[in-house]
C-alpha cells in the first residue's frame, strides 16, 4: 500500500501525528550535525516553498524533547539528550496581511504575545516589541541559571517576509525594516542567554540588523555540509518515492530510466554548494506531483506562491538586460539586498528561486535557471515584461506556432518586439539579443529550448522542440529573412532532427537594428 504524501509540508508535528504511515523524508541527521557542531547562531536562506518551515518545526520538536515523534528517524539513533527547552518560535509570514505600518506593528505585537504566552512569559503592551522579547529571554535564562529549566531556543521563520511583502512601498518597507532591526538588535548582547538561534528566509537583507549586530551569526546558505539539508537528493527519491515513481512512469508510458530523466529535467537542478555536494529536487514539486502521480508532470511551484509581486518591483530594463541562462562573475556580495529603492535583478532572481548556482570558481559564481518547471514560469513572467501582454496572448502565439498559422504567428512577433523596451543596454545588438525574447516566449509555452546549437557546419540560433514538431529559427539583423533561410537549408540544419512522424520547420526571421523591431519571416516545412 502506498504511503500518503503530505500536501501541507510546513508542520513536523502534524505530519508525525496526523497519520503514523505518512511519508517523511528524514533530514534529522543534518539537524543533529548542526546542533552538535558548536554553532549557536545560524542563518539559512532558501527559495520559497523549499522546506524551511518544516525544518524549523522539526527543530522545535527536537528542543521540546519530543523523542516519541522521532521514532525510527536518524536522530533517535544518536546520543542526543532529549531535554525540554522553552522554544520561542516566531513565524513572520503573518506580514502578508498588513496594509500599513500601524497594522504591521500591531500584528507583530500579537505574534510576540502569542509566542511569549507559549513559554509562560508575560507580555507588556506598553513595551516595544524587541523589549518584550529581551525581557522574556532574560527571565528564561535566569530560571535556567537557578536550575529550573534549560536555556531558551529562538527560531525565526520567514524573517524577511515583512519587508519583501511591501517592497512596492519603499518608505513603508524601510519603516518595517527599522522596527525589525530593533527586534533583532535585542539579541546582540544575549547570545549567552539562549541555547540556539536559527533564522531562515528567502532574501538576505543586510541592513536588517541580524548580520550587523549578531557578529557570531553563521550563514549556512552556501555551506557544503548543509547543501542537501533541504530539497530531495536522488538517493532520497529512490528510498522514499520509488513506488510512486514507478506508478507514474507506467501511466506516462515511459521506461523507468526515461521517466527519471524527465523528472530530473523538470524538477531537479538546485545547487546550494560551492565546491562539493549534490543538486536537489524542489520538495514541494515532488510531493505534489507524486501524490497525484498522474499521466503528466504538473507545475506546482508557481501555483503555490509565485513571487511575481516581488519581480514587479524590479526595473524592466534591468531584467531584460540579462540572460538568466548565463549569469557570470557573481560574487558573494552580489547576493545581498541593501538598497530597497534600487533592487537588483540578479540577487532577487536568485533569492526567489529563479536562478541557482551553476558553478563556482576563484570566488565567483555562475548562475542559471534550475529546471524546466522554473524556466517555464520565469519565461512567462519575462514575456509579460517584454511585450506588456497577458498570458492568454502568449498562449495564442504558442498555439499559432504549433499548428502552423504562420501569418498570425509573424504578426504576433511584430507585436512582441514592438512592445519590447527601446534601447537595449547591450552595446552590440545581434541575433542573440532578439533570440532571447523569442526563447522566453516559447519556453513559457512548453517548448524545450536549445539556443545557439552547434552543428558540424555552423551554429543554429535557436531550436524549439515540441511533441508536435521541431522549429529551427535562424535570425538575421538588417538582412532579409531569405538570407536566413538560405543559410539554414545550405547547412542542412534540419538533418539532426528528422524523424518519421515529426515535422521539422525552418524559420527565417529578419530584424532591424535601429528600431529593434521584427521585420519579416519566412518558413519551410521539411518532413522526416
Amino acid at each position: 500500500m502506498l504511503k500518503p504524501i503530505p500536501r501541507d509540508t510546513g508542520s513536523f508535528l502534524k505530519i508525525r501525528t496526523a497519520n503514523p504511515q505518512m511519508l517523511y523524508v528524514d533530514k534529522t541527521a543534518y539537524l543533529h550535525r548542526l546542533l552538535t557542531s558548536g554553532c549557536s547562531c545560524v542563518f539559512l536562506a532558501r527559495p520559497r516553498r523549499f522546506g524551511k518551515s518544516l525544518m524549523i518545526t522539526t527543530l522545535k520538536e527536537i528542543f521540546n524533547g519530543r523523542k516519541d515523534l522521532f521514532e525510527g528517524l536518524a536522530i533517535a539513533q544518536t546520543d542526543w539528550e532529549w531535554k525540554r527547552h522553552p522554544v520561542l518560535h516566531f513565524n513572520f509570514g503573518f506580514a502578508a496581511a498588513a496594509t500599513n505600518y500601524e497594522q504591521f506593528e500591531g500584528m507583530l505585537n500579537d505574534e510576540i504575545e502569542r509566542v511569549l504566552g507559549e513559554v509562560g512569559c508575560e507580555f507588556d503592551p506598553v513595551r516595544a516589541p524587541g523589549s518584550n522579547v529581551a525581557r522574556a529571554i532574560d527571565a528564561l535564562a535566569a530560571k535556567a541559571m537557578r536550575g529550573e529549566g534549560e536555556l531558551p531556543v529562538i527560531l525565526v521563520d520567514e524573517y524577511d517576509d515583512p519587508v519583501a511583502k511591501v517592497l512596492h512601498d519603499v518608505p513603508f518597507a524601510e519603516k518595517v525594516r527599522a522596527l525589525l532591526a530593533t527586534f533583532y538588535g535585542q539579541l546582540k548582547d544575549r547570545t549567552e542567554k539562549f541555547r540556539f538561534l536559527m533564522i531562515t528566509g528567502v532574501s538576505k537583507f543586510t541592513k536588517m540588523s541580524i548580520f550587523s549586530t549578531l557578529s557570531n551569526l553563521i550563514d549556512l546558505s552556501f555551506d557544503d555540509d548543509y547543501a542537501m539539508m533541504l530539497g530531495y537528493t536522488e538517493a532520497e527519491l529512490d528510498e522514499y518515492f520509488s513506488d510512486r515513481m514507478h506508478l507514474q512512469a507506467e501511466k506516462m508510458g515511459l521506461s523507468y530510466d526515461a521517466y527519471r530523466a524527465e523528472l530530473r529535467r523538470n524538477y531537479n537542478g538546485y545547487r546550494f554548494w560551492k565546491l562539493e555536494g549534490e543538486n536537489v529536487y524542489n520538495p514541494v514539486s515532488i510531493n505534489l506531483n507524486l501524490a497525484k502521480a498522474g499521466p503528466e508532470f504538473e507545475y506546482y511551484w508557481s501555483k503555490t506562491g509565485r513571487a511575481s509581486t516581488l519581480m514587479n518591483m524590479l526595473k524592466r530594463g534591468d531584467l531584460l538586460a540579462i540572460d538568466p541562462e548565463r549569469v557570470t562573475a557573481v560574487s558573494d556580495d552580489d547576493f545581498d539586498v541593501s538598497d530597497l529603492g534600487n533592487l537588483r535583478a540578479v540577487p532577487m532572481l536568485y533569492q526567489t528561486g529563479y536562478l541557482t548556482i551553476q558553478s563556482y570558481r576563484d570566488g565567483l559564481f555562475s548562475l542559471c535557471v534550475p529546471d524546466d518547471e522554473v524556466r517555464r514560469d520565469l519565461s512567462k513572467l519575462m514575456t509579460g515584461l517584454i511585450a506588456d501582454k497577458d498570458t492568454a496572448w502568449a498562449v495564442r502565439l504558442g498555439n499559432q506556432l504549433r499548428i502552423g498559422e504562420w501569418d498570425n504567428f509573424f504578426r504576433g512577433l511584430k507585436s512582441l518586439y514592438a512592445g519590447a523596451p527601446y534601447g537595449s543596454t547591450e552595446e552590440t545588438v545581434h541575433e542573440a539579443s532578439f533570440a532571447r525574447n523569442l526563447q522566453f516566449l516559447l519556453a513559457g509555452q512548453g517548448f524545450r529550448m536549445e539556443p545557439e546549437r552547434t552543428t558540424s557546419d555552423g551554429r543554429i540560433d535557436l531550436v524549439a522542440d515540441h511533441p508536435c514538431g521541431t522549429y529551427i529559427f535562424e535570425l538575421k539583423v538588417d538582412r532579409p529573412a531569405a538570407i536566413a533561410m538560405d543559410q539554414a537549408t545550405a547547412k542542412a540544419y534540419a538533418e539532426p532532427y528528422l524523424a518519421p512522424d515529426k515535422p521539422v520547420w525552418l524559420i527565417g526571421l529578419s530584424f532591424a537594428r535601429d528600431t529593434r523591431r521584427f521585420v519579416e519571416g519566412t518558413v519551410m516545412k521539411i518532413d522526416g
